[in-house]
């Protein structure tokens, strides 16, 4: 889900709640410098952008799943409990976890 360009991270963010919203099985999982999007309090309006800490809020509404986020990404930039968003759950990445998924869509 991470771009650098916030109006892609929305498309994507828009293109998960959909397949939700249609009984598809989703759960978005961070990675990379996309961990970042997770953290607190971002000043989205500073840049006359929708937040993404209230648009991921309204994920488990849309029927997605589960939140997750690469643990060693998390360390990497310093996200921790007390500064990423609630209802995240940090995981390993490895070819385990994408084995229990029947399609895995990568938007880099």
């Amino acid at each position: 889900l991470y771009s650098s360009a916030a109006s892609d991270v929305y498309k994507r963010q828009d293109m998960a709640f959909s397949l939700a919203a249609f009984d598809q099985p989703v759960t978005l999982l961070f990675t990379g410098e996309g961990v970042n999007w997770l953290r607190k309090a971002q000043q989205a309006d500073a840049v006359q952008q929708k937040s993404v800490e209230k648009n991921l809020s309204a994920a488990p509404i849309f029927g997605v799943s589960a939140l997750m986020a690469d643990h060693k990404a998390c360390k990497r930039y310093g996200l921790n409990e007390e500064n990423m968003m609630p209802g995240i759950t940090t995981t390993d990445l490895c070819a385990e976890l994408l084995e229990h998924y029947a399609h895995v869509v990568n938007l880099s």
